[in-house]
């Protein structure tokens, strides 16, 4: 029973250990791509400034003409939701933490009456939200691990249609911010209309959720001097809009794959790890099983040599036998 039980232990460890080199191998590789992902962050940052300057000079230059680019909306019946997760999973509570903000949106549209329409990035989101009831109407795949501004232009040609068109009054998004390699936030923010650039950077923190938060773009200042426009503002800004909504879908994408290789790596580190504290748990259980198996034939051999050591005194179990002529 004893070596029985050692051979499972046996294929248990080493079960536990090509685990335990896939695990740390993903670890490595996240690792050496958070690196990339960040310059690429960095290196979109100074457009993604100039787009929200030109933006804010143009609306100063005809705040009329701003209309229902630029703002709040007062009034909002109909919602287009775009939410971006990855594309694989084992990134921890990820994907998690953004299903959740995105279900506590379309939740708090649904109690106010207000019409939403799901848009989504990566593989993982159109099965989870099938499963909630939720109707997918676009998802984008592919693009979540490397994306490219070709993808950016993709998804806001589906989200800023409609807004455009009149048939939604709103563009929020659901992502994941990347602050720092040790911070990341999920943020649900408005993309269409523009939010003004003038704003001051406000973050509120949920309640139920201290992971999700509502971030405002941060302030852009303008330079002094008087800027003159050409075509009117009003047309300016209608084209900039779009190219605008592309930038920060750009930039959002951009964020949440630094993000999504954060969490992988830091849940590779965590499964690497437990995988070896198993291992030294088993290791522990099966040296305990060997030398049980052990102490059980040491003490089957001692048993054996007294039952011969008896035999050879001539006992015969008691029984005398007499021979008479």
């Amino acid at each position: 029973m004893a070596g029985g039980q050692e051979r499972i232990l046996r294929r248990r460890i080493k079960s536990i250990k090509s685990t335990q080199k896939i695990t740390k191998a993903m670890e490595l590789i996240a690792a050496s791509q958070i690196v990339r992902a960040q310059g690429r962050i960095a290196a979109a940052k100074p457009y993604q400034e100039g787009m929200a300057r030109i933006i804010l000079e143009t609306a100063l230059g005809d705040p009329n003409a701003a209309g229902r680019l630029l703002g709040t909306p007062e009034d909002v019946t109909r919602v287009a939701v775009l939410s971006v997760v990855a594309d694989r999973g084992l990134c921890g509570g990820y994907n998690t933490s953004v299903f959740r903000a995105t279900e506590r949106l379309l939740s708090a549209h649904g109690a106010a009456g207000i019409e939403s329409r799901l848009f989504t990035v990566g593989k993982k989101a159109p099965g989870y939200f099938r499963f909630r009831g939720q109707t997918v109407e676009q998802s984008f795949l592919g693009m979540s691990e490397r994306p490219s501004f070709a993808d950016a232009r993709e998804v806001a040609a589906a989200v800023v249609n409609p807004f455009v068109s009149g048939e939604v009054d709103q563009v929020m998004i659901v992502s994941t911010r990347f602050l720092s390699a040790g911070t990341q936030r999920v943020e649900v923010r408005q993309l269409l209309p523009l939010v003004d650039p003038r704003a001051p950077e406000e973050q509120i923190s949920h309640e139920d959720d201290p992971g999700s938060w509502s971030v405002a773009p941060e302030p852009v200042e303008v330079k002094q001097g008087y800027t003159e426009f050409e075509p009117d503002a009003a047309i300016l800004l209608e084209d900039l809009a779009p190219r605008a909504a592309e930038t920060e879908i750009f930039t959002a994408l951009l964020e949440a794959s630094a993000s999504e290789l954060t969490a992988r790596q830091r849940a590779m580190a965590a499964a690497t790890e437990n995988a070896g504290e198993l291992i030294k748990k088993y290791s522990r259980i099966m040296n305990r099983a060997r030398q049980d198996t052990i102490t059980t034939e040491i003490m089957e051999i001692v048993g054996g040599a007294e039952a011969l050591r008896v035999g050879a005194g001539g006992d015969e179990g008691g029984l005398v036998i007499e021979t008479r002529v």
